[in-house]
């Protein structure tokens, strides 16, 4: 399918950020990402100790920072087994029934980079008659290193100890109808999307009412990503983060949702009113829903005690924190609810 050229940048941004991996507590190659994206459209990036990435696009006025995420769900060696094989902790909201046969990437602290594959223990159904009814925890999977391991030894020589870690191929694919599927769209999608929208102030396509950041953090899903670093000036934060699609909700994949409420609390009536109404006059696909298990880096920023205007919108993601899907609509949706937000 053929898309604006905008959309193109958005999607190909996307494909290239989502291939960098960058598992919360590991994240500095998409920081060095973001930071080298800023500057091939001619901004001005700095990066905060713990790694976010701040900055500033133009306007004047009622600063609002603009805020996704950069790091992901993972995991991280918590032991080598005896047999050479190594069990997991996870590194946010992974379930390992979301990840189950997922090739992996393992970084050791030598610098190199090593194969597996995470499994059951005993996943063979002609072997384990339990297999199918067995519930998965960390306890009953592990990965299985792609090299010829038998022993605790082996693996340790390889560079790989307790505290490597693990990173699950995100497998992205844009089919012909438009719809994304990778791991992880929470939240480069909605990363890509504030590339998207700085492309269109540096291109002169959007002028700006107000002074306005792009934030891109790290440590969101261990949630104390927008804890710290915010510019002192900021009135506002909206958070740009993946919309729930599920039973009970009205968002789907080729919507922008509007969060009203999540598991910490109603984010701002006033900022969440004026998003609706904007996306009702420009003939948006939008839905309005509380997210009962969920929340963000505004909530998280509003924790940590800045005194700020918060609100929350995403494109729509179906099986979050699993193999995920939005749709190109939705994203595209999202941009311009961004930009009649913006916008002079």
């Amino acid at each position: 399918m053929k898309y604006s050229e905008n959309t193109e940048y958005l999607l190909q941004v996307m494909k290239d950020l989502l291939a960098v991996d960058s598992p919360t507590g590991f994240t500095a190659k998409a920081t060095e990402f973001a930071v080298r994206e800023f500057e091939k459209l001619g901004f001005k990036a700095s990066v905060t100790r713990k790694g976010s990435v701040l900055a500033e696009i133009g306007g004047e006025g009622e600063p609002v920072i603009v805020t996704a995420h950069m790091d992901t769900l993972g995991g991280i060696v918590a032991e080598v087994k005896q047999n050479g094989r190594l069990r997991l902790s996870n590194l946010g909201g992974l379930h390992p029934v979301a990840a189950e046969t997922e090739n992996v990437r393992i970084y050791t602290r030598r610098g190199t980079v090593v194969d597996g594959c995470f499994q059951l223990l005993n996943p063979s159904t002609h072997v384990n008659p339990k297999m199918k009814e067995t519930v998965r925890t960390y306890d009953n999977t592990e990965v299985v290193i792609d090299e010829d391991v038998k022993t605790k030894e082996d693996t340790l020589a390889l560079g790989i100890t307790n505290g490597c870690f693990v990173c699950f191929d995100p497998r992205t694919v844009i089919t012909e109808s438009g719809y994304i599927k990778s791991r992880y769209l929470d939240d480069k999608l909605a990363a890509a999307i504030l590339f998207a929208l700085a492309k269109k102030v540096r291109e002169g396509e959007l002028q700006l009412k107000r002074k306005v950041y792009l934030f891109l953090t790290t440590y969101e899903e261990v949630g104390h990503g927008g804890k710290g670093g915010l510019p002192e000036d900021a009135e506002e934060i909206l958070a740009v983060d993946m919309g729930c699609v599920g039973d009970g909700l009205e968002g789907s994949e080729r919507k922008v949702s509007v969060c009203a409420k999540d598991a910490h609390g109603p984010y701002d009536f006033g900022v969440t009113d004026e998003l609706v109404r904007l996306a009702e006059e420009n003939g948006l696909q939008y839905a309005v829903d509380v997210y009962l298990n969920y929340s963000s880096d505004a909530q998280a920023a509003i924790a940590a005690g800045y005194d700020l205007k918060h609100a929350l919108i995403g494109p729509g993601v179906y099986a979050s924190h699993g193999y995920e899907r939005s749709h190109v609509e939705g994203a595209e949706n999202t941009l311009q609810l961004l930009e009649a937000y913006l916008k002079k």
